[in-house]
C-alpha cells in the first residue's frame, strides 16, 4: 500500500492513505477468481450520453491534478449506480465469494485521527507530513475506525477501506465495472453545464448543506454543521439532476482510469478511457468528508485526484457502472 494522503496539505490529495503493510498478504484477495453475480441494473440510473465540457471551468484546481484544459467529450449511453456501494451491498459480495479485502490482508489501514477506535497497541504510527492520518491495525471495511468500531448501524453508509483492486473485484462479481473518469464527471454534473458543484455554483444555497465535507478548522476542529464527522448514509442530502446521490464529499470514489495529470491535453473526444499506459495510480473522484477549502478543495465536480490501486483508507469507496 501507499501513504494515506499521497501528499501534504494543499495541493496534495487529502485522503486515500497509503500505509505500508505489516506483513505479506495472504491468499483470498484480488488475484483470486470470485464467482460472478447475474448482471443487474437495479439501483442504477440510465444516462443518455452525448457531449459535455469536462474540466475546471473556474481555474480553481491544483496544478498537479491536471483539471485543465477544459475539453469537449462525447459519451455513449451508460448505466451508473445511484449511490456509492454500501456496507450492506459489499457484505453480500463477501458472503457470496469469501472475498478478503487488501486492508484485511495487510492487517492495517488509515483512519482519521479524531475518529480512531482502537487500543494503544493497535495505533501503529502517524504519517510525518499529515499527522491526521493514523495507521491502525485491524481497520478495515467491517471496522472503519479500528478494531473497536463496527458497521452494525451503518449498513446504508458507503463501504470504505476498499482499494481499487477490491472495487474492481466487486464490480466484476456484480456484472458491472468501474466508471471511466469521463463517465463519472458527466454523471456527477447531473445535466448542468460548467457549474462548480453538482447543484450549481454556490456551496450552501439558502444556507443549506448539500454534501458531507469538513466545517471548522481542519484538521482538529469539525463543527459538524452538516451533521457528520465521518461518513453519512448514501442518500443524505439531495440527488443531482440525474438522480445520483453523493457525488460531492462523503467518500472518494475510484474510477477505472489510470491517472496522468497531463491527460486532458491529449484526451480523445469520443468515450475517453484514460491513459493507455499504466501510470502506477488510479483516478479518484468526488472528494470526501475530510475536504475543506483550506486544504483539499476537491468536492468541486471537476476535481480529481489519484492513489495507487492497493491503497485504502476510511474515506475511500466507489460506485459501479454498466454499458447501456
Amino acid at each position: 500500500m501507499t501513504d494515506p494522503t499521497a501528499g501534504a496539505a494543499a495541493p496534495g490529495p487529502c485522503c486515500a492513505a497509503r500505509i505500508l503493510p505489516e506483513a505479506a498478504p495472504v491468499p483470498g484477495g484480488p488475484a483470486d477468481e470470485v464467482p460472478r453475480n447475474p448482471r443487474s441494473t437495479k439501483g442504477q440510473a440510465l444516462l443518455p450520453g452525448g457531449a459535455f465540457t469536462m474540466g475546471d471551468h473556474f481555474d480553481e484546481g491544483y496544478p498537479d491534478d491536471g483539471e485543465i484544459p477544459v475539453h469537449a467529450v462525447e459519451l455513449r449511453p451508460f448505466h451508473i449506480d445511484e449511490t456509492a456501494v454500501t456496507n450492506r451491498a459489499f457484505a453480500r459480495f463477501v458472503r457470496a465469494t469469501g472475498y478478503v479485502t487488501e486492508s484485511e490482508r495487510f492487517g492495517v489501514s488509515a483512519v482519521f485521527h479524531l475518529a480512531v477506535e482502537a487500543g494503544p497497541e493497535d495505533i501503529l504510527h502517524r504519517l510525518d507530513t499529515t499527522y491526521w492520518w493514523v495507521a491502525v491495525r485491524g481497520a478495515d471495511w467491517r471496522h472503519p475506525e479500528g478494531p473497536r468500531s463496527t458497521i452494525g448501524e451503518r449498513s446504508n453508509h458507503p463501504v470504505v477501506h476498499v482499494s481499487w483492486n477490491d472495487a474492481a473485484a466487486y464490480a466484476a462479481w456484480a456484472g458491472k465495472r468501474l466508471p471511466t473518469e469521463a463517465e463519472w464527471e458527466y454523471a456527477a454534473r447531473g445535466g448542468l453545464t460548467g457549474q462548480r458543484y453538482a447543484w450549481g455554483d454556490e456551496l450552501t444555497p439558502r444556507g443549506e448543506w448539500r454534501c458531507n465535507i469538513w466545517q471548522g478548522r481542519f484538521p482538529d476542529v469539525n463543527t459538524c454543521d452538516d451533521g457528520h464527522l465521518t461518513t453519512a448514509p448514501v442518500k443524505s442530502y439531495r440527488p443531482n439532476g440525474y438522480g445520483l446521490w453523493g457525488t460531492a464529499g462523503n467518500v472518494w470514489e475510484w474510477c477505472a482510469d489510470h491517472f496522468d495529470p497531463g491527460y486532458y491535453a491529449y484526451t480523445p473526444r469520443y468515450d475517453p478511457r484514460g491513459p493507455l499506459e499504466a501510470t502506477g495510480a488510479r483516478v479518484m473522484r468526488g472528494g470526501s468528508f475530510l475536504c475543506h477549502d483550506s486544504y483539499c478543495n476537491r468536492y468541486r465536480v471537476a476535481a480529481r485526484s489519484a492513489n495507487t490501486p492497493d491503497s485504502a483508507s476510511a474515506n475511500l469507496g466507489f460506485r459501479c457502472a454498466n454499458d447501456a
